[in-house]
């Protein structure tokens, strides 16, 4: 480890590896910092994306891949569902990752194009003038200050560096999801098919999801919001609830827990010589708490955006803000402030509402299962929706 780079990347998950390695592409030292012993471990997430978004950045490899995805099944309270699948038979919708596969050959990705890699390692802010100027890291018992030019934060909704720079990084307990999840097997469900489940009775402002991760296997679960959790009605003991009653005699492999936030972004994702992606700038999908695309795109972005920074010379705030206003207006930036809305909309429906608006829904054949595709179908068939929640159809682009 050498006491100067360009860039610092904090967080080896995948807005990390994809800023570290960007970086490096565009000629600048970079070294990459994880916490954590192994990169992809724990896994919080439930490792699904859609096609689309996955191949913005890369080919699927069979590999990181645990399932292939051709169906999605939309369930609400009373039985109301619907079914989306392809346009043709064979057609791809998305994928459940094996995240710490996945995450891993990011890594070494990285790696390859030059990226000094530190696992085991703690980064916390390494503050001079008044400004970010590097991290000091901690690892196996010996600390080390690292000098950087920009500091890329990517290290997760615990993130320090964007606090110590002076932007609020407060979340609301009530966007605030406490999630739970089981990797359950010997459980019969279509290895293809993704399920979605609402229900304010079973899962309160929040849904119970279940990704096949190959036959008879499958991640299961739920994301409700701190302040629907307390004694007797925390995540897990919906989660636990929903498996007796649907697969009491699934065996359990694996117990994951944790926080995601639902909010809105961060109000600036910049600073003097920092910049914040991922799950640090609150990027998670606010109705559905997916987070692995924006992570990708917001790394990438954020790794070309340091490297010009260094080659200009430039690393002050105003200019790291292209950054930010790049991903604002981006294809992310605009569905991340539809999602929040649409997360309001669903959360405010009773089960009653609930059931009416699912069941009204035919079965759909559609290039990919994304909320917005999904909400204009809800809205073909319900077209009152419109009228009750008016600035959810605002700005549709």
């Amino acid at each position: 480890m050498k006491d100067a780079y360009d860039v610092v990347v904090v967080g080896a998950g995948p807005a990390g590896a994809m800023a570290a390695r960007e970086a490096a592409v565009c000629g600048a030292s970079v070294l990459l910092v994880e916490k954590r012993p192994a990169v992809g471990a724990p896994v919080r997430c439930a490792e699904g994306i859609v096609t689309r978004d996955l191949l913005e950045f890369t080919t699927p490899d069979p590999k990181w891949i645990s399932a292939v995805i051709r169906r999605a099944r939309f369930m609400g309270p009373g039985g109301a569902n619907f079914l989306i699948s392809g346009k043709s038979d064979d057609e791809v919708l998305g994928y459940t990752l094996d995240r710490k596969i996945f995450d891993r050959e990011l890594v070494m990705r990285a790696a390859d194009a030059g990226v000094e890699v530190a696992v085991h390692a703690r980064a916390v802010p390494f503050v001079e003038d008044n400004r970010i100027a590097g991290a000091v890291i901690h690892q196996h018992g010996v600390s080390h200050t690292v000098r950087a030019k920009v500091v890329i934060a990517a290290d997760g909704v615990e993130s320090k560096f964007a606090k110590v720079a002076g932007i609020d990084t407060t979340v609301p307990l009530a966007d605030l999801d406490s999630c739970v999840q089981y990797l359950v097997t010997d459980i019969d469900i279509d290895p293809e098919m993704n399920v979605f489940f609402w229900s304010n009775a079973e899962c309160p402002h929040g849904y119970i999801w279940i990704f096949p991760k190959g036959p008879r296997t499958a991640n299961i679960g739920i994301g409700i919001p701190g302040t629907k959790s307390g004694d007797g009605h925390r995540a897990k003991d919906y989660l636990d609830r929903y498996m007796e009653k649907n697969f009491p005699n699934g065996k359990v492999t694996e117990l994951i827990v944790g926080g995601v936030s639902t909010c809105r972004p961060l109000s600036c994702t910049a600073a003097d010589s920092l910049i914040i992606c991922g799950d640090a700038a609150r990027m998670s999908d606010p109705f559905t708490g997916g987070g692995i695309y924006q992570a990708l795109f917001s790394g990438q972005l954020a790794g070309r955006t340091a490297a010009d920074a260094v080659v200009r010379n430039d690393c002050s705030k105003k200019a790291l803000m292209v950054y930010d206003a790049a991903w604002r207006s981006s294809r992310m930036g605009k569905f991340l402030s539809r999602s929040y809305l649409i997360r309001d909309v669903f959360f405010r429906m009773d089960d009653a509402m609930l059931a009416e608006v699912i069941e009204s829904v035919p079965d759909l054949q559609l290039n990919e299962v994304t909320v917005p595709s999904v909400l204009a179908a809800m809205l073909k068939n319900n077209p009152w929706i419109a009228m009750k929640f008016p600035k959810l159809f605002l700005h549709r682009k």
